[in-house]
């Protein structure tokens, strides 16, 4: 019989956190040269050239002001930051860069980074995080005017003290929060964020659908159960049991949430109404899509999850993104249904 989600309630430490910030197993092994540029997309290739050139910039020797604190990094900003639309590259491109970079270096997600503060503390988090080389934040996006002030504060400190950033997004860092609160009032915030970067745009199409047919149809409830009964280490649980089960574990302990889970199967998919578990399932689907999880599922196409006015509201990048790792995940899955 299957193991449950729902049946989890993993356990993680702050040291944890901090020692976790790796690229997930899907980007393991990228580097750049096992990035395939778009012969008809001339950014993608500049991108590349650009970040060699940043990692050759971080591994040159730096001049410590202190004992705790180094010298501002060399020529230049202190930071990259790719902007581009789903699926062409960026998170592929940011692990290239951080398996390039010398060590001491940090890779997570923008909620890692909330997640790893509110372990932490802030200061804490600070000189965690001030040790290293490099530090990459994958899929940058301000939900709220405290992310602003949170992540001005901290960027600044690593900026002072020599640290090199990397960030990934879909929206340009001076139209971070657009659209998801009053982002006119923390104007200057935003664009003291924006001033650490310089921007490469990355175009292209979303490279886990092309050529590829659309979302699969979804499998009956039977199906899904006897898929994932052959499959040592699949979990099988009731999509609104599990969405309800997320309300009650915070979303930095979804990766061990999912470790070792090898498939997952879910009965009775709908779609969601309500956006804080909306926002929950995106961060689920994205630790699911780190670790290659294939997911079989019955009720409504995974591509439906997220309502019409979710997908139009200010949260819709993060919905989109979700649904292309959801549909990706779900293709792969569908070849478990006999």
């Amino acid at each position: 019989m299957p193991a449950s989600l729902t049946g989890r309630q993993p356990e993680v430490t702050a040291a944890q956190i901090v020692e976790e910030l790796v690229p997930p197993p899907h980007f393991s092994a990228e580097r750049f040269d096992t990035y395939l540029p778009d012969p008809t997309q001339p950014t993608q290739a500049a991108a590349v050239s650009a970040l060699r050139a940043f990692a050759e910039r971080i591994a040159r020797p730096v001049t410590r002001r202190s004992l705790f604190r180094r010298a501002a990094p060399p020529e230049g900003r202190a930071g990259i930051y790719l902007d581009g639309g789903f699926g062409v590259g960026k998170t592929h491109l940011l692990a290239s860069l951080w398996h390039a970079a010398p060590a001491p270096k940090r890779f997570g997600t923008f909620v890692e980074y909330t997640n790893l503060v509110g372990a932490l503390g802030f200061r804490a988090a600070v000189e965690a995080l001030s040790t290293a080389r490099l530090v990459c934040i994958d899929e940058f996006e301000l939900d709220d005017p405290g992310d602003t002030v949170l992540m001005s504060t901290l960027l600044g400190e690593l900026v002072s003290a020599g640290v090199c950033l990397a960030a990934s997004s879909n929206t340009l860092p001076d139209r971070l929060g657009e659209g998801r609160f009053a982002a006119d009032d923390f104007l200057r915030e935003i664009q003291g964020l924006s001033a650490h970067f310089d921007v490469l745009r990355v175009d292209g199409d979303d490279y886990r659908h092309r050529g590829l047919a659309a979302a699969p149809q979804p499998s009956t409830d039977a199906q899904v159960r006897a898929a994932v009964e052959t499959v040592p280490g699949a979990a099988l649980d009731d999509f609104t049991g599990l969405v309800a089960h997320l309300g009650a574990v915070h979303p930095s302990r979804y990766g061990p949430l999912v470790d070792g889970v090898t498939a997952l199967g879910l009965t009775g998919v709908r779609p969601l109404a309500d956006q804080a578990q909306a926002l929950r399932v995106v961060v689920l689907v994205d630790r699911l899509y780190d670790r290659d999880v294939p997911v079989v599922a019955s009720g409504v196409p995974l591509d439906q999850v997220f309502s019409p006015e979710m997908l139009r509201g200010g949260y819709r990048k993060k919905y989109f993104r979700a649904v292309s790792r959801l549909v990706s995940l779900a293709r792969d899955g569908h070849a478990m249904v006999g």
